[in-house]
């Protein structure tokens, strides 16, 4: 396999991961609003309406947001093995 072809593997997950961590999915019911962040658990929640009024709340989950770094760091470093272990550098 080509360097390129290695570095644009490597440069494309980890794309994907900022991704991850920072889409945020809507959830919207008539008295409240809420966007979630965070792919595969929801590391944060921002709370934007409620039945109440308006409001700018913030939820972090510590827990989550480390798992998840580590999920998309483990997912980097084994797509960097593969490259390597396929350009036959051991």
């Amino acid at each position: 396999m080509k360097p390129i072809i290695g570095i644009a593997i490597v440069t494309g997950i980890t794309i994907i991961a900022l991704l991850a961590m920072l889409w945020g999915s809507t959830y919207s019911v008539p008295d409240l609003i809420q966007v979630s962040y965070g792919l595969p658990f929801n590391w944060g929640v921002n709370t934007l309406d409620t039945i109440a009024g308006p409001v700018d709340r913030w939820s972090i989950n510590l827990n989550y947001l480390t798992i998840d770094l580590v999920f998309w760091f483990v997912s980097l470093m084994v797509a960097q093995f593969v490259v390597t272990f396929a350009n036959g550098n051991r």
